[in-house]
């Protein structure tokens, strides 16, 4: 079975009549009215959201947004947890668990310790301008989500060949060596710990 699928069905599960009702309404300008008036549950709705390929397994924006609206937090938290561990990429493009055991501490010292010059970093990556506005344009409000998006997008993006070096180098190459150190720090430290 599908993640995805699963994943969708069990949000689907979640929702009250009112809150189909307001996310209907939310959807007004992206599905035509009369599918939408056929609509009867979240499971329906997901599926037309998937046809005119507005989310997919890779793409949950469009879902946290509208869940955010209606003030259904912990939803947005289990999509984030769907695409952090990575269900939303097939395992044979995914790096390794170690080296993904690796990545998370990595992202967590650059969220906590980079600000405004994220995008610098997220460009010594070869991400691309488009992506970061888009991901900008999704959160605009929120700095540490956009740099959290931006290096979410960069790992499904390079996929297995997703490796911690490379934040370490972009972080040095775009002369933030003391983040760099920390994020140093904390690998040693784990690596100790797994001895």
């Amino acid at each position: 079975m599908d993640p995805f699928l699963a994943l969708l069905s069990s949000l689907s599960s979640s929702l009250s009549a009112s809150e189909l009702h307001e996310l209907k309404f939310l959807c007004k300008d992206k599905i035509g009215k009369r599918k939408l008036e056929s609509v009867e549950s979240g499971r329906e709705l997901f599926s037309f959201l998937m046809e005119q390929q507005l989310i997919s397994s890779h793409d949950v924006d469009l879902l946290k947004r509208l869940f955010k609206t209606i003030k259904r937090e912990d939803l947005v938290s289990r999509l984030t947890q769907f695409i952090e561990e990575g269900e939303a990429s097939a395992p044979d493009e995914r790096p390794d668990i170690n080296e993904r055991r690796l990545q998370k501490v990595v992202i967590e010292v650059i969220c906590e310790n980079v600000g405004r010059d994220w995008k610098m970093l997220m460009r010594k990556l070869n991400l691309s301008d488009v992506k970061m506005d888009r991901i900008v344009a999704a959160n605009p409000h929120d700095l540490r989500e956009q740099l959290v998006q931006s290096l979410r997008e960069w790992q499904k993006w390079k996929g297995k060949d997703a490796k911690v070096t490379d934040l370490i180098k972009a972080l040095r190459d775009c002369n933030m060596n003391l983040v760099a150190d920390i994020a140093e720090q904390n690998l040693s430290r784990l690596n100790t710990e797994n001895m």
